[in-house]
């Protein structure tokens, strides 16, 4: 089960390590696009969802407090999901690809909120991690 589960992490890491990079990287121009779609400090918010982002898919991909980091992912995705991806605001072809959008950033927190139960429920048992969780569920 481990070496699945490490796949799976380093699957479902990657679209955040990528993307966070982007947010720091193009900081100034995805502030742009975040200021059009209405979000307050968009340039701080940028950088810090950048944080998130390559915080929280290290964390994962590497096991290092990777309920944390799921939880972090979940913290980035679901404002996301509402602030950027208002589809219910949208009109025609644009309404489609912002439900996309909102639909995608909703289930990848789906599925970083079970990653978190997951590494906090198995705790140190779950191999291939350099540490155990931070959380504990029983």
């Amino acid at each position: 089960m481990d070496i699945l589960v490490l796949i799976g992490r380093i699957l479902f890491s990657a679209i955040f390590i990528v993307s966070g990079y982007n947010h720091l990287a193009n900081g100034k121009a995805m502030a742009g696009y975040a200021a059009a779609k209405g979000v307050p400090a968009a340039l701080a918010a940028t950088y810090a969802g950048g944080v998130l982002l390559l915080a929280g898919g290290l964390s994962v991909l590497l096991g290092v407090w990777a309920d944390l980091g799921a939880l972090l992912l979940v913290i980035f995705l679901v404002p996301t999901a509402v602030l950027m991806h208002a589809f219910w605001k949208a009109r025609d072809q644009e309404r489609m690809m912002e439900m996309i959008q909102f639909e995608k950033d909703v289930a990848l927190a789906g599925a970083a909120l079970m990653l978190f139960a997951l590494f906090s429920f198995v705790g140190d048992e779950l191999g291939l991690t350099i540490t155990g969780p931070l959380f504990s569920i029983s």
